[in-house]
């Protein structure tokens, strides 16, 4: 049943909003740092505050973010569950933030819940991602964003596997994936 009332919304809410893509080429290249990771750059140089925290007006997302990505990772959004890009993606790789490429889950992370999102048992780092209260649709949630540029990437419950516990649901459009290795 909660299955079914948690479609429902996100079928009502995903029909309700502009869903309009244009291409995910926001990331003209790649560099790799020392720890073998693929960083994505964004073709203009991202700006960070004194915190490293990524400086952008909305009008600046919405340049370089496609309306889709917009919805979701600044107007906290959610997709359809299991009508996304990475729900069913069993390749090997690293999961990064849609909106300013700092990587933030790994494959050797995610699991298959059941939810038809993409879910992980944990972030790349811990200090990748931040936790904020999230009172929307009549509940209390956790919400999960990006830590460089506060993006929205999902939630995190409490009910996923060991050895955390924990189930990092995230939407598909708010990531972007890179096939590597991941040893």
């Amino acid at each position: 049943m909660k299955k079914l009332v948690v479609t429902t919304i996100a079928l009502i809410f995903t029909i309700a909003c502009n869903l309009e893509e244009k291409d995910k080429d926001h990331f003209h290249h790649a560099g790799v740092n020392i720890s073998g990771i693929i960083v994505q750059t964004a073709p203009d140089t991202m700006a960070t505050n004194e915190n490293g925290k990524v400086v952008k007006t909305e009008q600046e997302w919405k340049e370089i973010l496609s309306a889709k990505e917009f919805r979701i990772l600044r107007d906290r959004g959610t997709e359809m569950p299991y009508m996304n890009e990475y729900y069913d993606n069993k390749k090997e790789g690293i999961y990064y933030c849609g909106a300013c490429g700092q990587p933030l889950f790994s494959s050797k992370h995610k699991y298959d819940s059941g939810t038809g999102w993409p879910s992980f048992w944990k972030p790349i780092e811990a200090s990748a991602v931040e936790e904020r209260e999230d009172n929307s649709w009549l509940m209390t949630r956790t919400e999960i964003v990006c830590s460089k540029c506060d993006s929205h990437i999902g939630h995190v419950f409490s009910d996923g596997p060991k050895p955390t516990g924990l189930r990092y649901c995230m939407n598909s459009a708010a990531l972007d994936f890179k096939q590597q290795n991941v040893d």
